[in-house]
């Protein structure tokens, strides 16, 4: 078995320095609950874990209505779920967190994760790309900041330099009337991957949708945006012919494939109930904000 050689830095440069001696074959572990059955599968290789959990960057958690969210890496869903403000703003978001695993998956496992495991299947990545949610990273070449649509390259990768470390995502503060939502599709009725994520995020203005955005998961290379969909609302009273159209829309930006899970078939004629699910729900609790 190949030597592993464990660190755990207390500062974000100390993190950066270990993950520069390429000669370590370096691993960022943060919950672990992904990584650690992979490198036991010989999926993923390491030679050097880099556990990331004492970085205060890392261990943030703020939501408000005037500053949004923000989210370290280290802070686990468990944490978010019951973090009554988060909850309060972006329902959509703490819904998908609340999916993933048992209790004590979740204890572990972190927003950040979920996304730089780089599953098309993820819950929170659909929900997080319909919140426009933003990343910062932190690396040899300093900080940057870039959205969450700019990681998603393909199954199990992203745009994040071999030597970056994701520090917190942030979502911006939701506008007057609006609200998101996230649903999933699985065969069992919990502790699965999703056949069909969905979320979505809408705002109510004047009875009318005023701006959209629906994302997809598990139906194609990485979560996707559905922006014909979303458009087709805007403008629109979100009632049953609108979401009826905009589900039709959806399914027309799928891109599934068929596998033990599930048929391209079956996922597409999922994909339009789930929006349509979705979308009803993020219009009841925009209504509620307006």
């Amino acid at each position: 078995m190949r030597e592993l050689r464990y660190t755990a830095p207390a500062s974000l440069a100390e993190a950066v320095s270990l993950l520069s001696d390429a000669g370590q074959d370096p691993r960022i572990l943060a919950g672990g609950t992904d990584l650690l059955i992979q490198l036991r599968a010989g999926v993923r290789d390491a030679g050097h874990l880099v556990d990331v959990k004492r970085i205060p960057e890392l261990n943030v958690l703020e939501a408000s209505p005037e500053d949004g969210l923000r989210v370290g890496a280290a802070v686990p869903c468990a944490s978010l779920v019951e973090h009554a403000a988060a909850g309060e703003l972006y329902p959509g978001l703490v819904e998908a967190a609340a999916l993933i695993g048992s209790t004590q998956i979740q204890s572990r496992a972190t927003l950040a994760g979920n996304l730089c495991n780089g599953s098309p299947a993820a819950d929170t990545t659909p929900a997080l790309l319909a919140l426009d949610a933003t990343c910062v990273t932190a690396g040899p070449g300093g900080s940057r900041t870039r959205h969450v649509s700019e990681l998603l390259v393909g199954p199990g990768r992203t745009s994040l330099e071999p030597r970056e470390i994701l520090v917190e995502i942030r979502v911006a503060a939701p506008a007057k009337g609006a609200a998101d939502a996230y649903q999933r599709l699985i065969p069992r009725g919990e502790m699965d991957i999703a056949v069909v994520g969905v979320g979505a995020v809408l705002q109510i203005a004047d009875g009318r949708v005023a701006s959209a955005r629906i994302a997809l998961g598990a139906v194609g290379p990485t979560a996707l945006l559905a922006e014909e969909a979303a458009a087709s609302l805007v403008g629109k009273a979100p009632d049953e012919a609108a979401l009826e159209r905009a589900g039709a829309l959806a399914t027309s930006a799928a891109r599934p494939i068929s596998d033990k899970r599930g048929s391209a078939e079956y996922r597409r004629d999922v994909v339009s109930v789930l929006t349509r699910r979705v979308l009803a729900s993020a219009i009841e609790r925009a209504r509620r904000r307006a």
